[in-house]
């Protein structure tokens, strides 16, 4: 809802200044300058990207603006489920949650946690490491590197919606150019013919396309590109915390440690307190 209120923020200044100065709000209603612009924008984010970016980018629309989920409960129930998986392969072995990794949507432990089991991508990501350690033939620093390597393939694609959406907000004014001259060109065609009046609203309709490549470019598409990085790097934080917890894990550190070591790697604005995290696990 913070999205939608900053963007209610944006157009009201614009357009209540614009109107309390004398303007006219009909004079800037110029659908075809919108098709224009929002047609080649559209036409140069096809070309640049493939399938799985374009479905990616619509896809982040909803989360963006009503299901932004990295919060402290959310980080609570992945330290939570961490620290389950490894105090029981702590107390049983751990052949013992071989059954929890290979069918997690029937673990009774995953299921406590059903905001990491919607995340295909994260529970496989818990339970494939999970699985190497199960083996005990890979040394903690080698198992560290290869989390390394996959949480920098991740972030890569997790940023890429993000830089696609800012590619648009920086080719838009140059759209809002290609508007403005083809209003022009229309202009020249008729000054022979038109009268000042219509001289004078061919003009502006032109300065029309400027004004709206301008104002889509850095009030709603740059600005909603930092609020899909904002998310991507979220994102990335949670992989980040997940792979301390187990690495700390692997160096033979209890699980209450472990888990402190992934809380510890969190972002700070809703990292969960010692306190709120010890309370949480014991709750559980």
């Amino acid at each position: 809802m913070l999205k939608i209120a900053g963007y209610i923020v944006v157009l009201a200044s614009v357009l209540g200044g614009f109107m309390l100065s004398g303007g006219m709000l009909a004079a800037l209603w110029h659908p075809f300058e919108i098709v224009i612009i929002g047609g080649a924008a559209l036409g140069a984010f096809l070309v640049a990207n493939n399938l799985g970016t374009v479905k990616k980018v619509f896809g982040k629309v909803p989360v963006i603006f009503f299901g932004h989920r990295f919060n402290k409960p959310f980080y609570l129930d992945v330290l939570g489920l961490l620290y389950e998986i490894l105090n029981k392969s702590r107390r049983e072995g751990m052949m013992a949650i071989e059954a929890d990794i290979e069918e997690p949507q029937e673990s009774p432990i995953f299921s406590k946690y059903p905001a990491i089991l919607k995340d295909d991508g994260m529970t496989a990501f818990i339970c494939d490491y999970l699985r190497i350690m199960t083996t005990g033939t890979m040394a903690p620093h080698e198992l560290e590197a290869l989390f390394d390597v996959e949480i920098s393939t991740l972030t890569e694609e997790l940023s890429e919606p993000s830089h696609a959406m800012n590619r648009v907000a920086d080719a838009l004014p140059g759209f809002g150019i290609v508007a403005a001259v083809l209003g022009i060109v229309v202009t020249m065609s008729i000054l022979g013919e038109a009268d000042n009046a219509l001289i004078g609203e061919k003009v502006g309709t032109a300065l029309v396309g400027t004004f709206l490549g301008i104002l889509a470019a850095y009030g709603f598409v740059g600005p909603f590109s930092a609020a899909m990085q904002h998310e991507a790097t979220e994102e990335a934080n949670t992989y980040e915390a997940i792979k301390m917890c187990l690495v700390a894990s692997a160096q033979g550190l209890p699980p209450a440690l472990a888990v402190e070591f992934g809380r510890k790697a969190l972002l700070s604005e809703q990292r969960p307190s010692f306190a709120e995290m010890e309370a949480a696990v014991k709750g559980r």
